[in-house]
């Protein structure tokens, strides 16, 4: 028997305007963009909760991975995250919550995930997060968000993904799974969620970084360099991922909240939309940049991330004011 939260069909699914217009950066990381779609799906506006994205920091060898705070998601939507102890087959956890009417967020094996054919279906294992809303474990058939959309997988897909066939003396860790329970006299709309959501802008400016993370990261960068022009595509792809593509896709996220928080509360955000779209096109462009440097092996000047420092801090005070 199917096992359902949420009717959805991935042919008819219109995603939330967040991936479905012009972007610079299409997709975040995984578990940001599963959030927006989930939030979406539920029926809410995942724009309210992106103040977050001004504590993004460079962390020593990496830009933080940013993440939706789940606070946030129980305080302007009334959901509240739990942990999934895992005791028994993971279908059966799924089965069970998805009845109860809560979605489960789960890391599994991009390499048994259809949606990501061309880069990780039947090519790579990797670890990534999905919501589960429907499930048919005797058809073997899973509903799922991950990254930018709904999806579909059946048969072998599901056998494997949930290891159904393997060998039961095996040791194999069980995965993080977190499940969804929603409070709905919880959630506020409109002007409420608004004000809330300025609420928590305050709130994150107060823990923005102390100093400018560019200058932190270019001077790792200058260090990460030699080692880079050494290095093949794939350390590209992680390298930037981990660095550009964070920093990049975060701030895109911000400028994206400050459109929203204007149009809502009809105050004038310009200047920090401005800016963080700004970061947003720096990074990716400076992507292109490092690629072309390391597959050339020739030397790549550092002195955008120096425009982008400064960018940084003419959005963290235009933030400022909007947030007054």
């Amino acid at each position: 028997m199917i096992r359902r939260v949420l009717t959805l069909d991935p042919s008819t699914y219109a995603r939330h305007t967040i991936h479905s217009g012009e972007r610079v950066w299409a997709e975040t990381n995984c578990y940001v963009d599963l959030w927006v779609e989930l939030l979406h799906a539920l029926g809410h506006e995942p724009r309210a909760a992106l103040p977050f994205t001004l504590t993004l920091d460079f962390e020593g060898d990496q830009w933080t991975f940013f993440k939706f705070s789940l606070n946030d998601i129980l305080e302007l939507y009334g959901l509240e995250v739990q942990e999934l102890a895992i005791w028994r087959p993971l279908v059966a956890h799924i089965e069970e919550q998805v009845t109860r009417g809560h979605p489960v967020l789960v890391e599994l094996d991009s390499f048994y995930l259809p949606d990501t054919a061309g880069t990780a279906y039947q090519l790579e294992h990797t670890k990534t997060t999905v919501g589960v809303t429907e499930i048919d474990v005797a058809a073997r058939h899973l509903g799922y968000f991950h990254n930018q959309g709904y999806f579909h997988l059946t048969g072998e897909d599901f056998t494997r993904v949930f290891r159904l066939d393997a060998d039961r003396d095996e040791i194999v860790l069980p995965p993080y799974v977190e499940f969804v329970k929603p409070h709905p006299a919880r959630a506020l709309q409109g002007a409420a969620l608004v004000e809330a959501s300025r609420g928590l802008l305050r709130q994150y400016l107060e823990r923005v970084p102390s100093t400018n993370p560019y200058t932190a990261f270019k001077a790792r960068f200058a260090e990460d360099l030699a080692g880079l022009m050494q290095a093949d595509i794939k350390v590209f792809h992680q390298y930037s991922f981990a660095t550009l593509r964070q920093c990049g896709a975060c701030f895109e996220l911000a400028a994206t909240y400050f459109e929203w928080l204007g149009a809502q509360a009809r105050c004038e955000v310009a200047a920090a939309v401005e800016a963080y779209k700004d970061l947003a096109n720096a990074a990716k462009a400076y992507q292109f940049q490092l690629a072309r440097a390391m597959n050339r092996k020739k030397p790549l000047d550092l002195t955008p991330l120096d425009e982008m420092a400064r960018r940084w801090e003419q959005g963290l005070e235009a933030a400022r004011t909007v947030a007054a």
